[in-house]
């Protein structure tokens, strides 16, 4: 019955879900704030779930109904998954296992492909175009995410979530491995399609981008499954590179912290073009994520 419960409620399942949607609040009021704005209620994420999982779920024709109405569950479902490798709170996980960092970064690169997919699924040219943007963008910025905390991993000596957790709160790697702190951020802003890097979803250029044809209970569930990224991916940046996570006030410091400077720089920035988003950083970013860690192993930073 417990293990039930920590799946479905805390600290799995449900409390993921409203943490996800507490983020994406503070994320928009942040940004609005520094923009000089009054930004949303503190209910406006849940409000706006509601709404669409009320609303009708209209199918377009000429898709494939199977992969429409099953890509946003595979999109969340990946989402949630990831959060059982992952000490949210400072808190034991819910399960580990020796690599389980490798398939949780791949868990929480589902969310992109499967909005691509659901772009690509679809006959509307804002959709194509934005599934090609997504895509592209994906493999541009998986990369350099992927090797950024991965660099951790090899600091500590192992691939497991919980152990390098452990490793880290008496090690500081954004002192030692600032180009990765910097490469995980970039990165996660990157596979969450935030300001500067949301031109797979311009509002004016192609209306919601890969989306565009999705309505009520589907876009929810990519709305919920972007929320749960944001939510676990700050997670990690600061499990990995801000000295661990034990507590509870310590997790919401920490990621805050990073949350804050997200918002800051997404209002400081105007959106780049698609070409200036991926075009030199799939090979720079990984390249220097390289470089430093050859740095490292010279230095005795990293195990060889």
């Amino acid at each position: 019955m417990s293990e039930l419960f920590s799946l479905a409620v805390f600290p799995g399942g449900l409390f993921v879900l409203l943490a996800g949607m507490a983020y994406e609040w503070a994320d928009h009021k942040l940004v609005a704030r520094l923009q000089n704005r009054v930004g949303p209620r503190w209910f406006q994420p849940l409000a706006d779930t509601i709404k669409l999982l009320a609303k009708e779920e209209v199918i377009p024709a000429h898709v494939n109904t199977f992969l429409f109405l099953a890509l946003p569950i595979t999109a969340l479902a990946g989402a949630l998954t990831a959060a059982l490798y992952i000490p949210l709170l400072g808190m034991n996980p819910i399960y580990n296992f020796p690599g389980d960092l490798i398939v949780t970064l791949y868990l929480l690169s589902l969310l992109t492909l499967c909005t691509g997919l659901a772009g690509a699924n679809t006959s509307d040219r804002f959709s194509l175009i934005g599934a090609t943007r997504t895509l592209t963008q994906l493999f541009s910025y998986e990369a350099p995410f992927l090797m950024a905390l991965l660099g951790a991993g090899l600091a500590a000596g192992t691939w497991q979530i919980d152990t390098i957790n452990t490793y880290a709160q008496s090690h500081w790697l954004i002192i030692t491995q600032p180009i990765g702190f910097i490469v995980a951020l970039i990165g996660l802003m990157g596979k969450l399609e935030l300001s500067p890097f949301d031109a797979p979803e311009a509002e004016t250029e192609i209306v919601a981008g890969a989306l565009t044809e999705y309505s009520g209970r589907g876009l929810a569930l990519f709305r919920l499954g972007r929320n749960v990224e944001l939510f676990l991916g700050l997670t990690l940046v600061a499990t990995f590179y801000f000295g661990g996570i034990s507590t509870p006030l310590g997790f919401f410091v920490k990621t805050f912290v990073l949350l804050l400077g997200l918002s800051a720089l997404q209002s400081l920035m105007a959106r780049l073009r698609i070409d200036q988003t991926v075009g030199l950083w799939w090979r720079y970013g990984a390249l220097l994520v390289l470089a430093q860690w050859l740095l490292l192993m010279l230095t005795g930073g990293i195990p060889r």
